[in-house]
């Protein structure tokens, strides 16, 4: 049966913070209820991570997929009462309505990852550099932002098919680590993603193929290793609680 909205605040009530570091994605379209997404625009023109990731891919990534993603979740969120917001949801996945579940997860946890993945880039030589706290945070727990930068990409180039690879401020720790998880899952996910995996997202990468293909075809590690000169490092600084 659906979830009361009593139900909802009740399971919710200890999620504060991770409201805090959503991705802004929870803009509503013209008469549509609270909880329902709209794509986001994207912060830079479709050229403008050239040429590290192509206009045609960003095109397609975006206006297709992401898009997808959002209109899925909508539709999912039909079965739902109340108005949780995404995080929410994706923090209580077992707690979702069996119906919806696995389309609350998979699109829901589309939303989310690719809203933030947009967030993270910036065009070459506007992202700045890891600094403050978030560099010291690097090299306490890495030992050195390279360190951090290998430790990343390894876990990227592992993923097995499609996935994400994240940095996050780990839950049971609250060390940063580096993590990954497949499909559309995330480390808010808890009771879908092991608990040394969840924590508070702070940098994502998208390597499911259609992130990278049709400019890099089979070479995920040139896309990993050129996807760094576009992160948006203030971004992933202001995303620490």
């Amino acid at each position: 049966m659906p979830m009361t909205r009593r139900e909802i605040l009740k399971r919710t009530a200890l999620l504060g913070a991770t409201a805090a570091i959503a991705p802004r994605i929870l803009a509503n379209s013209p008469g549509s209820p609270a909880h329902h997404l709209s794509l986001p625009a994207l912060p830079y023109a479709f050229d403008a991570l050239e040429p590290a990731i192509d206009a045609q891919t960003m095109r397609i990534h975006h206006g297709r997929h992401h898009a997808g993603y959002v209109s899925k979740f909508n539709k999912a969120l039909e079965s739902i009462s109340g108005e949780p917001s995404l995080d929410q949801l994706l923090a209580r996945i077992p707690d979702v309505p069996g119906s919806v579940r696995t389309s609350i997860r998979n699109n829901g946890g589309g939303a989310y990852n690719h809203a933030m993945f947009w967030e993270s880039m910036a065009p070459i030589g506007e992202g700045g550099a890891p600094g403050g706290e978030l560099a010291a945070g690097l090299n306490r727990d890495f030992g050195s932002v390279a360190a951090f930068q290998e430790a990343f990409s390894e876990q990227a180039g592992s993923v097995f098919g499609s996935g994400w690879a994240w940095l996050i401020l780990r839950e049971s720790d609250n060390k940063l680590a580096v993590t990954s998880t497949p499909n559309q899952d995330n480390p808010l996910m808890k009771g879908v993603v092991a608990e040394e995996r969840l924590g508070t997202p702070l940098l994502g990468l998208d390597v499911w193929e259609h992130a990278y293909y049709l400019h890099y075809q089979n070479r995920r590690a040139d896309y990993v290793s050129n996807w760094w000169k576009v992160v948006n490092w203030d971004a992933v600084a202001g995303r620490l609680p």
